[in-house]
């Protein structure tokens, strides 16, 4: 069903070879294929022309070699300039550029080599990327993370981030047209030895929403062991005597180390005619269903 869906979607999108860089999924089993699509999904809002699968790269045990599909689902033919990058996540899960690593920070990037370093997509085209993975010798048990980084390389024609050519302005006018150059990073994770990890989710509350905001709920996922983890939050509100019904959910949602924590914010969207009241209030933390769906943590609070 994949290839299919991603035919009609993308019917120009070929790899350098001619090939679909998707066609052959479907030996993977229909739950690999259903997080695939999930994943490609979630893929698409980090640039608005680029789409990347898999979102992020985990080399596990034996592994040595991975692989990146880039497809251009922009209008214009894009250059990416690829490189890896060092990156610390904070307690919101913002992340920032790191000189100098901090005490349990282990990064992988002396570890990875990748090609091309550039690429040069047109409209609908695909790429592959190739990651290879060298690990030292006695390297320690745990594990090392880096990012690699998708630049959008200005055109060559002139064009750039802000361009004087805006919509025909009138006499004596000046027209400027503002052209965002959207890049993406995705992680590259190398685990070592005996690595594990547990999760728990504390202080659930529901926060009081501004005028004409939303209803919100917070919660601190609170790790610990030598590995990240990485899943999918899910808010349920069961009204005393009914049924759950979702509230909120927010995929993709990783705490990497060495961080002990993160807060999670999550917007409610109740179904028309759900009153958050008398009822209990449920936030379910799950690995991605391409891992098994497995729940790692969960709390619960009751609404008067």
């Amino acid at each position: 069903m994949l290839p299919a869906l991603l035919d009609t979607l993308l019917p120009a999108a070929r790899g350098p070879s001619g090939t679909r860089p998707w066609r052959g999924m479907r030996r993977h089993g229909r739950g690999w294929l259903l997080g695939a699509w999930l994943t490609l999904l979630a893929a698409l809002p980090a640039a608005a022309d680029l789409m990347l699968f898999p979102t992020r790269v985990v080399f596990d045990k034996n592994q040595r070699a991975a692989q990146v599909e880039l497809i251009n689902t922009g209008q214009e033919t894009a250059t990416y300039r690829i490189h890896l990058v060092n990156r610390r996540m904070s307690e919101t899960g913002d992340f920032s550029p790191v000189d100098n690593p901090l005490p349990g920070e282990q990064f992988a990037d002396a570890m990875l080599r990748y090609s091309p370093r550039q690429v040069t997509l047109a409209p609908g085209r695909g790429q592959t990327v190739r990651i290879m993975l060298r690990k030292p010798a006695n390297l320690a048990a745990g594990e090392y993370r880096s990012h690699l980084q998708f630049d959008r390389v200005p055109d060559a024609s002139g064009a750039s981030s802000i361009q004087e050519q805006a919509a025909k302005p009138g006499p004596g006018e000046v027209g400027v047209q503002l052209k965002a150059l959207v890049g993406v990073s995705i992680p590259v994770i190398v685990r070592q030895g005996e690595t594990q990890a547990t999760v728990a989710l504390t202080g659930l509350e529901v926060l009081k929403p501004a005028a004409a905001a939303a209803p919100a709920m917070a919660a601190v996922l609170q790790r610990s062991g030598n590995r990240s983890v990485y899943g999918d939050l899910t808010a349920t509100f069961t009204p005393q005597g009914g049924a759950p019904v979702e509230v909120g959910k927010a995929g993709g949602v990783a705490v990497y180390t060495p961080n002990p924590s993160r807060r999670i914010r999550m917007e409610l969207k109740p179904p028309a005619g759900t009153v958050l009241a008398q009822g209990t209030l449920r936030m379910i933390y799950r690995e991605r269903a391409e891992a098994g769906g497995h729940v790692l943590a969960e709390t619960a609070i009751e609404l008067p």
